[in-house]
């Protein structure tokens, strides 16, 4: 399964924030949307939900990190993000792209193509697609069997 495929499944919205927006407007959209990341985007996209260009990803551990030091909560996201994001294309094979993030331990990997982000891919997503993939191929032998 390619990547294209996963995301018409599970639909391609991405949150994203800009650079300069604050740790505690990032507490505020991860706990709005039920997230563990946000794709940080050039600040030429101002509002939330934009698709500018990736600059960044941010998580969940990366706040935790961030205020384990006691540093304050307005400080910008350029401060925190990760920059050197790993990412992924439409045509990725979805099971390449589980290796890839077992192997670096990213949770979240941003879906880009010619520049422009088209989703964003959970581990779970990934899970769930095997999961789905398995099941597919156990009902085709029981079927098989069947007959």
């Amino acid at each position: 399964m390619r990547v294209a495929e996963l995301l018409k499944k599970k639909g391609s919205t991405v949150v994203t924030l800009p650079a300069t927006a604050s740790v505690s407007t990032l507490l505020e959209t991860l706990d709005d949307h039920k997230i563990g990341a946000v794709v940080v985007v050039d600040d030429s996209t101002t509002e939330e939900g934009g698709t500018g260009t990736v600059v960044g990803i941010v998580s969940e551990r990366d706040v935790v990190h961030h205020l384990r030091g006691g540093t304050d909560t307005e400080v910008e996201l350029s401060a925190l993000m990760t920059s050197e994001v790993r990412t992924c294309s439409l045509e990725d094979e979805v099971q390449d792209l589980a290796v890839t993030m077992t192997e670096h331990r990213h949770r979240h990997v941003p879906v880009v193509q010619d520049g422009t982000l088209h989703g964003i891919i959970s581990i779970g997503d990934v899970v769930k697609a095997r999961l789905d993939a398995l099941e597919a191929e156990r009902d085709h032998l029981e079927s098989y069997l069947r007959q």
